[in-house]
This record gives C-alpha cells, structure tokens and sequence, in this order.
C-alpha cells in the first residue's frame, strides 16, 4: 500500500486531527448553548438595566434601580415578550459559539502539547495552564468577536419594543449587514478589547480549572478517566470562570450595546476602563457582579453539559480523552 493510500485508509480524526477536533468541540458547545441560553438573555437585561436607569433618571435613581432578579426577569421576559423570546439572539450565540470553541479547544491543546510541553501522565504546572488557557480564549473570542455583538444586540431588541422604540434588525444576517453599513469592518469588532479581555479571564477559569482539576484527580485520586470526573472538574471550572469573568462581562455587554456614531465610535464610553470606571462610579462596585448569579447558573450547566458532550465524542469518534 503506498503512502498516500495508507493516509486515506486511517479514520478522519488522525487524517485531520485539529480540523476533527474544531469540528466535534463546536458541535458539543452548539449543544450547551442551546440549553442555556435563556440564562444568557436574562444575564444581559441585568446587566443593562442599571445602565439604562442612570441615562434616563441620574446617578441617584440608577442606584436605587428596582431589579427584579433573575427568575423574575426571566419570567417577566416570557410574560411580556413571550417564551419564545427567552432565544432570542441564539441563532449568532451558535455562530459565535462555533468559532469561539472550535478555535479556543484546538488552540489550547496544541499550546499545552507542542508549545508549553506536557507530558502524559505527568503533573502540567499551574502556571503554564495559565498562559495556555488565556491565551487560547483571547485567540478564540477575537475571532468569533463580530457574532458576539449580534447576539448582544438582538437580546435588547425586545426591550426596545416594550419601550416603544423602532427595532434595529430583522434577523442575524440584517444586524450583521447594517452593523457592517453602519460602522464598517471596524464597527463589527466593537468592544472587542472587553470581549478578548473577558475570554481570556473565563478561559483561565475555564479551561484551566477543567484541565487541571481532571489530571490532578487523575493523578491524586483513585477517580478514572469517566463521566464523574468530567462532572467534578466541569463544576469547578464553571465557578472559577463566573467569578473572573463577571466584571469583564459587564463592561463588555455595555460596550458592544451603547449607540455609535458613523465612524463605528461609542457614543456612551471612551474605552473598556472608562466604561468600568463609570459604572463603579454611578452604580457602586457591586455592579460588576450584576448577573453573577445568572452568569454562574448558566455557566455551571454549560461547562457540565459541554465537557461531558465534548468528552464523549471524542470517545466515540476515536480522538483521546481531552
């Protein structure tokens, strides 16, 4: 058998094996997101409900701002707005999840493998996850960037009909069409600086925490490679990414949701601090963690539900465990 017959005789994860991985991260991630994103919409009304009550009111109503907490914001949403509307905005969370994970898994695994020199079956220090994991995030979410601010922006557009206000979009392709119009190449990057600073503090809790929870159990304990350790390590990471990314999350959906001028320029905020800075300033520091809760409860489902997915296909379709 030559060469080339014997390349195409081997199964498609060891013909391709960072295309397969790409390809089987961004079906287990569409699958998560999927299932959370009620969690995502209502995370996001928090978030900018302050915001809107300081704009319209002052300093002094958006403080005493009357927010309903999660489950009554997510339930307002389906009274006033109607259950479908707790997806809306799925659709480019899907796109952006597939570029987003597909481009973070793949790059983590060759950074921790190639580059910063893992070992099997050896201890991989802290700090090297580290590095990898922020790294591959900001790669990730620079890239899927441009999907994350039509999703951010087709949430509100409900709220924006309750207020009486004329809707932006009529679909994912228009906002991407008129953001493009409106603002240029550049306009579809809005608040990406926020964005890759964001995914770069999630991925240091996410991927990090997963990756060094599981090979430390591994190593530690007499737990194996199976469903209960996927789930241990899935629930440490989704805690430790809500806590370091929530501040970040904040400024970065209040950036990509502000009105901007011909040039693509924010017309409420400089820059990712001058938005911090006014936020702290005119809602208390606390703000920063508006939607924690949403942000956690939807991140520990989601990390649950994407490692076991991503774990068993990879299981199933031949590719090592993770």
């Amino acid at each position: 058998m030559s060469p080339g017959e014997e390349e195409r005789s081997l199964p498609l994860p060891e013909r391709w094996p960072r295309a397969s991985k790409f390809a089987l991260s961004a079906c287990a991630a569409a699958v998560a997101e999927l299932v959370t994103f009620p969690l995502d919409l209502t995370k996001t009304r928090l978030q900018i409900q302050g915001e809107a009550a300081v704009r319209r009111d002052g300093a002094a109503a958006g403080q005493a701002a009357p927010y309903r907490g999660m489950l009554r914001t997510a339930a307002g949403i389906a009274q006033e707005e109607g259950v479908r509307k707790l997806w809306q905005g799925a659709t480019p969370a899907v796109y952006r999840h597939i570029v987003y994970t597909g481009v973070r898994m793949v790059t983590y695994e060759q950074l921790r493998d190639s580059v910063l020199g893992r070992v099997e079956g050896e201890s991989f220090p802290l700090w090297k996850a580290v590095v990898g994991g922020m790294s591959a995030g900001a790669i990730g979410q620079f890239f899927a960037s441009p999907a994350d601010l039509v999703k951010v922006q087709m949430q509100m557009e409900g709220r924006r009909k309750l207020e009486g206000k004329p809707l932006r979009f009529r679909g994912v392709h228009h906002a991407f069409l008129k953001i493009l119009s409106e603002g240029g190449v550049r306009g579809l990057w809005a608040g990406w600086v926020p964005n890759v600073q964001r995914a770069a503090l999630v991925n240091m809790g996410d991927l990090t925490t997963y990756d060094s929870v599981k090979h430390f159990l591994l190593l530690n304990t007499t737990l194996v490679d199976n469903s209960v350790t996927h789930s241990v390590s899935s629930a440490c990471s989704g805690l430790v990414a809500a806590v370091l990314g929530t501040p970040a999350d904040v400024v970065k959906t209040r950036i990509m949701n502000q009105p901007r001028d011909k040039q693509g320029r924010g017309l409420l905020y400089k820059s990712s601090m001058d938005c911090l800075i006014q936020t702290v300033q005119g809602e208390g520091f606390m703000s920063l963690y508006k939607g924690f809760i949403p942000t956690w409860m939807r991140m520990a489902p989601w990390s649950l539900v994407f490692w076991l997915t991503y774990e068993q296909i990879r299981r199933m379709c031949g590719v090592s465990s993770f």
